[in-house]
């Protein structure tokens, strides 16, 4: 990111702003409420775009993962269906799913402890159940570039540190991952931290 300004009609978020992401590491953004953490990672995403300045990841293959997915939400699907969902940029509009990408969906629920909830609705879920399945649905895209927004918010601690734990394997391999972060866990687990602090 070089000279970066972004904001809404409340408030200016970022002017100027310049900061590099260390390819295949795990970097925490933290900072206060409203100071951008979420629009960071929008930028990054591509789903928001800066007013100035210049954004580049130098890939195309990214995933982002927010708190909720309203998507999710909005829908009668199951678990294993909305993970699946993490399969269709890779399948396109007219492949069915192959036997690889029932595997990868499998594993993930597995390693997410949803195997025996596959065939529940999430709307059927718990709060805690419904992050496992968001998890689980970004991991599934097997991105170059993650992004994910608070991932261990709403989980126990077993679970914050199963998916610590993900995350440094998927480093260790070479994706890059940039999480918007409070919890301490996940800032210690970092390679980086970038804090931007309270807004303004």
């Amino acid at each position: 990111m070089s000279g970066v300004d972004f904001g809404y009609p409340a408030a200016d978020v970022f002017q100027g702003l310049n900061l590099s992401i260390t390819r295949g590491a795990l970097t925490a953004v933290t900072g206060s409420n409203g100071s951008g953490k979420s629009t960071l990672l929008g930028l990054l995403a591509g789903v928001l775009r800066p007013a100035g300045g210049v954004v580049a990841t130098g890939t195309a293959d990214v995933a982002l993962a927010v708190q909720r997915s309203h998507l999710v939400d909005s829908f009668p699907i199951t678990a294993a269906e909305a993970v699946m969902m993490g399969r269709w940029r890779r399948l396109g509009l007219l492949r069915r799913p192959t036997r690889a990408d029932h595997a990868v969906v499998d594993r993930w629920l597995d390693e997410f402890g949803l195997t025996a909830l596959r065939h529940r609705s999430v709307g059927e879920l718990s709060g805690g159940q419904r992050q496992r399945v968001l998890l689980a649905q970004v991991f599934a895209q097997q991105a170059t570039l993650l992004l994910l927004d608070e991932p261990t918010t709403g989980l126990d601690a077993t679970t914050g540190a199963l998916v610590i734990g993900h995350l440094r394997r998927l480093t260790a391999d070479g994706t890059t991952v940039v999480t918007a972060t409070h919890d301490p866990e996940v800032v210690r687990a970092a390679d980086h931290r970038i804090d931007l602090g309270p807004l303004g």
